[in-house]
């Protein structure tokens, strides 16, 4: 299973790093067309915080990106629109979404239809989801990363802010596992080591995200 999964994973790699050059810039499109709880993203708060990661943190919640090409946006948006529909149903705010999960997903170097799928795993794209070990938001970010970076005030139920930090993140450990998808998922989920969280997210993006344009 772990083999299986694995191909599949770096399938995932291989068929979304060519759209993410297409696909970095469909922000601007939004101003003209106006669940497994993580346990600890990945880690408790009595853990050796990672200073790699706490430094990627503090850089990427003040960093800011344009985009541009209306065209693809316009594709990717009217595309996952329908496929979130069943999540959110009105409009205004479903597009809103998706153009910050793309943002920050091409902030990081994400596909955003992994993150996506990161995110109905995680809270079935519910704002406002805290798990029973307090993990919070769409990526179910743990508070204590405000603390660690000296921003306390930080508000992770807000869609911006809770999508920084948890694409920040996983990017962080996509890294450190060299692309290793079903390593760094788990870190993500605190499971390394199992592939149950990795699989599961894996099988979300094949039925519900995968996309071939």
């Amino acid at each position: 299973m772990h083999t299986s999964v694995q191909v599949r994973l770096k399938n995932l790699a291989a068929k979304t790093s060519g759209r993410l050059g297409r696909s970095l810039v469909f922000f601007c499109l939004l101003f003209t067309i106006t669940a497994l709880p993580s346990y600890a993203v990945a880690q408790s708060a009595n853990q050796r915080i990672d200073p790699e990661l706490r430094n990627a943190l503090k850089e990427a919640v003040s960093s800011s990106e344009s985009f541009e090409d209306q065209y693809d946006a316009q594709v990717w948006l009217v595309d996952m629109s329908a496929r979130l529909k069943r999540y959110i149903k009105n409009d205004k705010q479903r597009l809103e979404l998706l153009s910050l999960i793309h943002k920050e997903a091409s902030r990081a170097g994400l596909s955003p239809e992994l993150v996506l799928s990161v995110i109905q795993v995680e809270s079935a794209f519910d704002r406002f989801a805290i798990s029973y070990v307090g993990a919070q938001g769409y990526m179910q970010i743990m508070p204590f990363w405000k603390k660690e970076i000296g921003r306390t005030d930080d508000n992770l139920m807000h869609a911006a802010t809770n999508l920084r930090y948890g694409c920040t993140i996983l990017k962080h450990y996509l890294d450190k596992e060299k692309g290793d998808w079903i390593r760094a998922l788990a870190r993500y989920n605190g499971s390394l080591g199992r592939t149950k969280y990795p699989e599961k997210v894996m099988l979300t993006w094949e039925r519900h995200w995968f996309v071939n344009y």
